[in-house]
């Protein structure tokens, strides 16, 4: 039998790479796919397999591959210089399109990653509040960062009583000093929320809110939820800061443009990058002079190599000129149709399954009712040997989607994808009752 280009490209992987990959997210038994090309919505694999791109790595694609006017301001840029010991023009730019765009950001500081983003945001609360603890929704993802992680993999062994959720290590050997200061919150739950931050008070910099937290479910926090994480802050001197590294892709102003209260900085990264590494860090005028050189004292010392690169600068720009408001209502609403359709399968097969998401995303739940918190969203051993199942057969018939059965749309799909996504997300819904018939209803 022919080894594949793909098992003989991993073999050698194996030898340089732990497990053969950079990044865990990618990694697959009894190989990773390795890609070739990519073109609008497509991807191309070495084998020469293609599929709808309906992950867009990790939702960093908002306008698909190989975008051709991000392509050709980057090619200008390239042969004018990459990266400078100086300040670049391109910067101004972005950070003046940006701050144009969000009400609350007065100011912007570009980082590298959203986890470096949600990193300095955090430490930015600190150094602004002179206090050491944050405070977290439970399962909530936010990057790798020894306090953001605190509980984003939790299970029933070891999340606690759900009136006081522990806070649990992601990584072996986190200090527990650090997870001494991070206080884990209910999601969607006011009163359950405000009992566990009233015994911090006096003691929390900040509380960090995803407003659509993908590993929670991608349910949307309430508006009473929001409004009184808001008001809990403004009487305690704590800041509400928002990470919307994903969701800034849901309305033109991010998600936060839903609420009548403004967060007092928002991490943001992903798409803002137009496919190149980004993060950014914005807030109010009085919250960003932490960072400010030219103040008396600079409470919180920050640069970074290649933040505010102007390859980076430069495609990030013409991606969220592209993402304009016209943009934004097409791909939601094309997002909200393929939610629509998606529920009328799974009524019409009698499968125990739901959709969640907001905006330009969606994610397939093998659960009969919307979850509304980490725990309900959670998935044992048993439920996510199902879910390996349907998306081993998603991308065996021709669909790249994230590995919680999510997608994150990008403006390059159109009605011909989703109603492939529709068809093949059915037939993997018989295939899985035909192999399980406890999910029927």
């Amino acid at each position: 039998m022919t080894q594949s280009k793909s098992a003989k490209l991993f073999e050698q992987a194996l030898k340089v790479l732990p497990g053969g990959v950079s990044r865990n997210t990618i990694f697959s038994r009894p190989h990773p796919t390795y890609v070739e090309k990519g073109e609008g919505c497509y991807v191309t694999d070495i084998e020469g397999n293609t599929r709808i791109d309906f992950a867009n790595n990790m939702a960093s694609l908002i306008h698909g591959h190989c975008q051709p006017q991000i392509i050709a301001a980057i090619t200008e840029q390239l042969h004018k210089g990459t990266c400078f010991t100086l300040a670049t023009e391109a910067e101004v730019k972005y950070a003046q399109l940006l701050c144009d765009r969000v009400p609350s950001f007065d100011k912007i500081r570009f980082t590298n990653s959203g986890t470096e983003a949600v990193m300095a945001m955090l430490k930015a609360a600190r150094a602004y509040t002179g206090k050491a603890k944050i405070a977290k929704v439970e399962g909530a993802y936010h990057g790798a960062y020894d306090y953001a992680e605190a509980s984003q993999t939790s299970s029933p062994a070891n999340w606690g009583d759900a009136a006081n959720p522990k806070s649990v290590p992601v990584a072996v050997g986190t200090p527990e000093g650090a997870l001494d200061d991070v206080v884990i919150i209910p999601y969607n739950n006011v009163k359950g929320a405000l009992e566990i931050l009233n015994k911090y008070k006096g003691e929390l910099a900040c509380v960090l809110l995803d407003p659509v937290s993908h590993r929670v479910g991608l349910v949307a926090a309430s508006d009473e939820f929001v409004e009184a994480i808001h008001q809990w802050t403004r009487e305690n001197e704590a800041l509400m800061v928002f990470d919307e590294v994903i969701t800034f892709r849901c309305a033109y102003g991010g998600a936060q443009e839903r609420y009548s209260v403004k967060p007092d900085m928002t991490a943001i990264g992903k798409l803002i990058g137009g496919g190149f590494p980004v993060g950014a860090l914005a807030g109010s005028n009085e919250v960003m002079k932490v960072l400010d050189p030219m103040e008396p004292k600079v409470l919180l010392p920050h640069s970074g190599t290649f933040s505010a690169n102007p390859i980076t600068m430069t495609a990030g720009r013409v991606a969220m000129e592209l993402y304009d408001e016209t943009a934004v209502k097409q791909i939601n609403a094309l997002c909200d149709k393929a939610r629509l359709l998606i529920e009328a399968v799974i009524e019409t097969v009698g499968i125990k399954a739901c959709v969640t998401g907001s905006g330009s995303m969606l994610r397939v739940h093998l659960k009969p009712q919307p979850p509304t918190n980490y725990r309900e969203a959670y998935l044992d051993a048993k439920e996510q040997a199902k879910l390996v199942e349907l998306l081993d057969y998603l991308f065996d018939n021709g669909l790249m989607m994230i590995n919680t059965c999510t997608t994150m749309f990008s403006t390059a799909i159109g009605d011909k994808e989703v109603a492939i996504l529709v068809e093949t997300l059915e037939s993997g819904f018989r295939m899985l009752l035909e192999k399980h018939p406890d999910m029927a209803v």
